[in-house]
């Protein structure tokens, strides 16, 4: 074999060696991505199942719901963009500023009956703050524009119902 041919061979091996090694961290990389979903996302294009992803928005007045199965705090409530809303479970204890009509973003599951099962559960931190990608689901969603002001409390958005009236209102 020629020098020329044993550096071309050699170039060859390293090339497929370095593309085997990107190949498999990108697999790799992808599989730990976790996403951030808002609850009108998933109604329109739900995560394959067992899918880990983030559900971020705002905790809907009035879903709270605080129960123990044996020594383990378990919460239940809904989390909402304004136009749609998915029920939350979350086993453990909820984070001191986790409240009603305030931002927050869970990490977890969607289960086959549409309840999100959160692993874990973040709070906004202080009245200003709000996580950036549940500022642009408001945006999108249309319950909030930045220039209007800060967003509304999810107190004064209308109800699934409502929603839902208006809808049906419109179309006939």
């Amino acid at each position: 074999m020629t020098r020329k041919r044993r550096r071309l061979v050699l170039l060859l091996a390293c090339g497929i060696g370095v593309g085997s090694a990107t190949a498999i961290a990108l697999t790799a990389f992808s599989d730990n991505l976790v996403f951030f979903k808002a609850p009108s996302d998933l109604t329109r294009d739900p995560p394959p199942p067992g899918r880990v992803f983030r559900l971020g928005g705002l905790v809907q007045a009035g879903s709270l719901e605080r129960t123990t199965e044996g020594r383990t705090p378990i919460a239940t409530f809904r989390v909402t963009d304004g136009r749609a809303t998915v029920r939350v479970t979350y086993a453990g204890i909820l984070p001191d500023l986790f409240r009603e009509g305030q931002g927050t973003v869970a990490l977890g599951t969607l289960q086959p009956d549409g309840t999100f099962r959160a692993s874990e559960v973040l709070a906004k931190h202080d009245e200003t703050y709000m996580p950036r990608d549940v500022a642009d689901a408001l945006k999108k969603s249309g319950h909030w524009h930045p220039n209007a002001g800060p967003p509304p409390p999810a107190s004064k958005w209308p109800t699934e119902s409502a929603i839902e009236a208006a809808r049906t209102k419109a179309g006939g």
